[in-house]
């Protein structure tokens, strides 16, 4: 069982390293010689069309795929170490996705759905033992989260932007040294979608990196730095956000005349 006092801090620089990594599904290679570094202290949005790759490489990331050897030597660390028991590095990273939220389409509480991330469970089973320190952390989130007048109602009775960051909240109760966003706006209305970029600022802010999945644009808030752009299931482009996401680079990745702006730090698109 995690124990916060028992933690220890990796003193690698990256986060997450892939170099040359393949994927195969089937007989269809669904990632194909993919590398990329991703450091501490970057916020990085993973960009692409449906079917480019995308939630690949995070299932990739999280022990759902396992890379095959290609033709040149493939390296896959998180934390610099390559070997991990899964169940410690699911304290290392916390995962937010809209299949996760499918899960929790019953009658849980939100203090519930956020303490079963201590579990990796779905809600909390009778025979589970939650420790002080779950209700002190499961307490903390909920303040910082500012979801107070949620915390005894039923996920299945709110809006899914509320779900959305009970689950954020669940994803965090470990502490994670990373936070990944699998489209995280599909479903939110435009209310919903502002205050939901409002919460993972506030998350990049605390100290956190994100690595947030997208194909929507208005996803990506001002504390990502970083880009990678995917097609094929192969990295198209990757930097700076501000050199990554133009209109040129994007036009190529949708296959569709893109035009981009940018106002107050947000992105948006049309075409």
């Amino acid at each position: 069982m995690y124990d916060p006092t028992t933690r220890k801090e990796d003193s690698s620089d990256s986060l997450i390293q892939m170099e040359n990594i393949v994927v195969r599904k089937k007989d269809k290679v669904i990632l194909d010689s993919i590398s990329f570094n991703i450091k501490r202290g970057e916020n990085v949005a993973i960009i692409g069309p449906n079917g480019s790759g995308k939630s690949s490489i995070i299932r990739t990331i999280t022990g759902d795929y396992r890379p095959i050897a290609g033709t040149e030597k493939m390296i896959f660390r998180i934390l610099g170490k390559e070997r991990w028991n899964l169940a410690d590095l699911n304290v290392l990273l916390g995962i937010v996705s809209g299949d996760l939220q499918l899960e929790y389409t019953r009658d849980i509480t939100v203090i519930e759905v956020i303490l079963s991330g201590f579990f990796s469970s779905i809600g909390i089973h009778p025979n589970l033992r939650i420790r002080p320190y779950m209700l002190k952390r499961t307490a903390e989130i909920i303040r910082f989260l500012e979801i107070e007048h949620l915390a005894d109602r039923n996920i299945s009775e709110i809006s899914t932007g509320e779900a959305r960051r009970a689950l954020i909240g669940r994803a965090l109760v470990h502490d994670p040294m990373i936070l990944v966003l699998d489209e995280p706006s599909n479903s939110l209305d435009m209310k919903s979608k502002r205050k939901f970029r409002e919460t993972v600022s506030k998350i990049t802010r605390s100290g956190k990196s994100i690595v947030l999945v997208t194909h929507d644009l208005e996803d990506i808030v001002p504390e990502i730095n970083r880009a990678v752009l995917l097609k094929d299931g192969r990295i198209f482009a990757d930097g700076d956000i501000e050199d990554i996401l133009t209109a040129g680079k994007l036009t190529e990745l949708f296959g569709i005349p893109v035009e981009v702006g940018k106002d107050k730090g947000y992105y948006h698109a049309w075409c």
